[in-house]
């Protein structure tokens, strides 16, 4: 017995460890197959990555917000990172049965850790087990997580930890026998059945057990490096490998996910110039190659959990993207194509092949056919992604909230539809029409300039313009930034002067730009168009810089010696696509602003005093988080507390709010394209609402406010909805409320509402 389990435990050791250094040495060379990324990137701070590294992983900050999921996966994975110590003993077993770890073996802590951490890791490793049993996409509809995975891998893997668990404590029992542990011990303190029942058999029987055990252990350890060697596109085996990199060189070395500010377009490591672009650069992704080798990394972390697909709104409303599908789809195309690009093949910008037939001659012909199929393409047409999974994302970003391997799927996503808009100009049509507006209006409605300022006629009070009323914005506190929708849509435009007349009667001094200004250009850069959303932002950046009172050289950039600090330059928005815009991507370009949401500085009034809610808004209310607020910007609280600071309110939370908050339908540029798939995003989000019965659904963002208010007046017209349900601004819930109560005469004021104070 012990010859045999010496000879098979070798060869298979020796063969799974040949294979998985290839494997390595492959993983290795197909990284490098990725675009470079800008110098300065993704390797800054160091300490601080290893730190983030070190915090996600033993916080398990992502996989805890699921509860069991998160408690059980993280004992299977500490006991798969500390457990190999059991692995040597076991080959030490396999020459002589009671051979123990020098040092450490009997070292009365370590017997005890490993006690605890093999017991855990056989406990979650079964809870993970149940789990995917039961969560099996064997219901209706959409509802399971997983699927599309590949069931086959996932169990196989778990089947090889709980195997190799259960052999850890028949080991640790055998040991017991075979050292005579008399009575119950602190070092046998969770194996001490075993080793009671162990106990009666001869010492040759205990022996010949052990060999037998061992063998099992290690064989089934090495059987498994075996088989993910030879499938280096098992997400689920090799996550636990990659994720550490992969969390090592996320965006934000301080931990924050990739959400916010898309990354400026880049070709072979820079940034492209779009006034003079160089005769090489690549504009955007249409081969799995001109990703960058942290795409790479991405596509093959995935180790097909689910939580970015159960999160995803187009998937849950019957849409064909689900963006782990998507990274699956990459991956395996990369994986499979990989052999023909490390042979040198590969097609230059006029689609010509790159290598020689001699150099392709030895390249597999599985290899050979998925090199032909496009990145971009219809079934029919063989594409690895089609349009519609493209073109189906709102950029909402709870895809990248919920990976617990923080991978970029928004990045990626929008990297292929550059490549759409800008080269193959295949996009939606109706998407054009927003485009064309932008060009030529500066706006998505096309509306004339002049417009912009219209809503001021709307209101009973001086609001300052600047260039008109003042010289520049040092006379002021804040720039409002009205916004296209503020200022242009009929319902966003309610929200404006709610919140103008609530900033007057604060004694806030703040002004709005003269009408000139642009779209900051969110929809057009996240449909792809990043030549035109940088022409919009470059002209902006221009007109906030001389508004704020700074000078330009003749380069266009601001002269050091009238550059203000960022503290000095006071934006606030309504929009929270504005916001976003102004404040994590316009310092991209040159405009480095301190940009708050209308929600944050009404909130700072209402602590401050100078805004003091007295009338009651009766009502049940539930809010609906927009996205670009919450997911992108980190602001939940703002507007809650603002709500809960109205008398005769009564919040209730929508099943799915805060970080895992469903969106409207609107971002990704979607606010401009049709929805003719699966069932409407905001129709789904409005009869979450309705399951309340609310009486009041409230927002904090125009496209929100928008897409909501359209669904729930169609509800109305259907009778499924209660003619009285509003859907407001929380601007516009506040000011109800702040505006001062008349007594039965309608003459006299409240004592309650003091004289408000100019914000210090």
């Amino acid at each position: 017995m012990q010859l045999a389990a010496i000879i098979v435990s070798l060869v298979l050791t020796v063969i799974g460890v040949a294979l998985i250094a290839r494997a390595i040495g492959q993983f290795v060379r197909y990284f490098k197959l990725g675009q470079p990324l800008p110098a300065g990137t993704r390797k800054d701070n160091p300490y601080q990555r290893s730190v983030t590294l070190v915090r996600e992983f033993l916080g398990h900050t992502r996989m805890n917000r699921w509860g069991i999921v998160g408690f059980a996966h993280w004992f299977v994975a500490i006991g798969f990172l500390t457990l190999p110590p059991t692995l040597v003993q076991a080959f030490g077993q396999l020459f002589k049965a009671d051979w123990m770890l020098p040092v450490i073996g009997e070292w009365l802590p370590f017997e005890m850790y490993t006690e605890f951490i093999g017991a855990m890791t056989i406990i979650g490793i079964a809870i993970l087990i149940t789990i995917r049993v039961f969560s099996l996409p064997t219901r209706p509809g959409r509802k399971s997580r997983f699927q599309g995975s590949k069931a086959g891998q996932a169990y196989f893997v778990e089947a090889v930890i709980l195997t190799i668990g259960l052999a850890i404590y028949v080991l640790r029992g055998l040991e017991g026998a075979l050292h005579h542990v008399e009575g119950y011990e602190a070092g046998y303190f969770a194996s001490y059945p075993l080793v009671l029942a162990f106990k009666g058999l001869s010492l040759g029987v205990l022996q010949n057990l052990v060999y037998l055990v061992a063998m099992i252990k290690i064989s089934v350890s090495f059987i498994w490096m075996i088989v993910v060697s030879l499938n280096t596109n098992m997400g689920v085996a090799w996550h636990r490998f990659l994720a550490f990199p992969n969390i090592w060189f996320k965006r934000n070395a301080t931990g924050e996910v990739a959400l916010g500010a898309l990354q400026p377009m880049t070709s072979g490591g820079k940034a492209i110039d779009f006034t003079d672009p160089g005769d090489d650069d690549v504009f955007g992704v249409s081969q799995v190659e001109q990703f960058s080798w942290k795409g790479l990394l991405d596509f093959s972390t995935c180790t097909e959990c689910g939580r970015c697909q159960s999160q995803c709104p187009a998937w849950n409303t019957g849409k064909p993207l689900s963006p782990k599908l998507l990274i699956m789809s990459l991956r395996d195309h990369a994986h499979a194509k990989a052999p023909y690009l490390l042979a040198g093949g590969g097609k230059d910008m006029e689609g010509t092949e790159k290598a020689s037939a001699e150099q392709l001659a030895e390249v597999p012909a599985t290899a050979l056919a998925e090199a032909e199929r496009p990145l971009i393409g219809t079934l029919e047409e063989n594409g690895v992604i089609d349009p519609d999974v493209l073109w189906s994302c709102t950029t909402c970003g709870a895809c990248v909230e919920q990976c617990p391997v923080d991978i970029e799927h928004v990045d990626h996503i929008v990297d292929m539809r550059r490549y759409q808009v800008m080269i193959e100009s295949a996009f939606p049509s109706e998407a054009g029409t927003m485009l064309k507006n932008l060009e030529k209006k500066g706006n998505p409605w096309g509306l004339a300039k002049k417009q912009r300022l219209e809503w001021l006629k709307e209101v009973e009070f001086e609001v300052p313009v600047v260039g008109k009323d003042i010289e520049d914005l040092t006379e002021v506190e804040y720039l409002y930034w009205v916004g296209c929708a503020g200022a242009l849509e009929d319902r966003a435009k309610k929200t404006t002067k709610a919140f103008a007349e609530l900033l007057h009667m604060a004694g806030v001094k703040f002004a709005i730009m003269g009408g000139d200004e642009k779209c900051t250009g969110d929809s057009a850069r996240r449909l792809g168009n990043e030549p035109l959303f940088q022409e919009l932002g470059m002209e902006n950046v221009m007109s906030l810089n001389a508004a704020f009172g700074e000078e330009m050289d003749d380069d266009g950039k601001v002269t050091e010696e009238s550059r203000k600090p960022k503290s000095a330059k006071k934006i606030v928005a309504t929009c929270p696509h504005c916001l976003n815009t102004l404040g994590n991507e316009y310092p991209q370009l040159g405009g480095d602003y301190e940009v708050i949401h209308h929600t944050q500085l009404l909130q700072h009034l209402i602590d401050e005093g100078k805004l003091i809610p007295v009338t009651p808004v009766e009502g049940l209310i539930t809010y609906h988080d927009p996205c670009y607020l919450g997911r992108h910007n980190k602001i939940y609280t703002p507007p809650r507390e603002i709500m809960s600071a109205v008398p005769g309110l009564r919040q209730q939370e929508m099943h799915r709010h805060k970080e895992r908050g469903f969106c409207c339908g609107a971002g990704g540029a979607r606010m401009w394209m049709e929805e003719r798939i699966g069932k409407r995003i905001n129709t789904e989000r409005v009869d979450e609402a309705l399951s309340l019965n609310p009486d009041i659904v409230s927002t904090a963002c125009p496209f929100c406010l928008v897409m909501l208010t359209d669904s729930v007046n169609g509800k109305k017209n259907d009778g499924q909805a209660k003619e009285s349900l509003q859907v407001v601004d929380v601007a516009q819930l506040l000011l109800d409320s702040v505006k001062t109560p008349v007594d039965p005469a309608g003459s006299q004021e409240t004592e309650d509402a003091p004289e408000p104070e100019p914000v210090k």
